[in-house]
């Protein structure tokens, strides 16, 4: 049986570099744009960005619906830093018109550790992963104030004033992470999607 092709939403934010590193995870990738591209794809990576112009981009190229639809309906996802946001059931410090996704009960708080100039680095310990602790790269991220009973918490800051605060969950077959790792080169979360997805087919 083939592989599963695993889209990359396209709308905005690093696009080239999730699906290098599903590449290198061998699967095969492409990019989704409207709701014909996502009909043909079986899993879906959301990449950072900004999510209010992501919201805003999936609501004008008519992906909102079909999107929610084929989470809703089980399709594994995975988003980092915006697409976190934009796989929370509920956003605090959105914009009044911001729409997500959902699927993942939880509340996340966008722009939470502070601005650009706030960005920053820091080791996570992540059992989910297996291995030495995963440098995460923070880019005016995001983190989750609360969770649901069904969500798994895959990560917390180890330390600073933010120690403790939630930065990588997994509900079934959706995962999201406040940080980048595909700006590190560090396969391990890409290849726990990869699993989740070969699981799912």
């Amino acid at each position: 049986m083939a592989d599963p092709v695993v889209g990359v939403l396209a709308l905005q934010g690093d696009v080239r570099e999730h699906r290098a590193m599903l590449d290198s995870c061998g699967v095969s990738t492409a990019r989704v744009r409207t709701p014909d591209d996502l009909e043909q794809v079986a899993a879906l990576v959301i990449p950072g960005g900004e999510s209010s112009t992501m919201s805003l981009l999936a609501r004008t190229s008519g992906l909102i619906g079909p999107l929610r639809e084929r989470v809703a309906s089980g399709m594994p996802a995975y988003g980092s830093c915006a697409g976190m946001i934009m796989l929370a059931d509920r956003i605090l410090d959105g914009r009044p018109d911001q729409q997500t996704i959902g699927g993942i009960d939880m509340t996340v708080r966008r722009n939470a550790f502070g601005r650009q100039v706030d960005s920053f680095e820091a080791d996570l310990h992540m059992p989910a992963i297996g291995g030495a602790a995963m440098h995460g790269i923070f880019i005016r991220a995001p983190w989750v104030e609360q969770v649901g009973d069904g969500v798994e918490v895959v990560a917390r800051v180890e330390g600073g004033p933010a120690a403790g605060r939630i930065v990588a969950v997994r509900q079934g077959t959706l995962l999201a992470t406040a940080f980048h790792p595909e700006l590190t080169g560090d396969l391990r979360v890409h290849q726990l999607f990869v699993d989740i997805v070969r699981g799912q087919a």
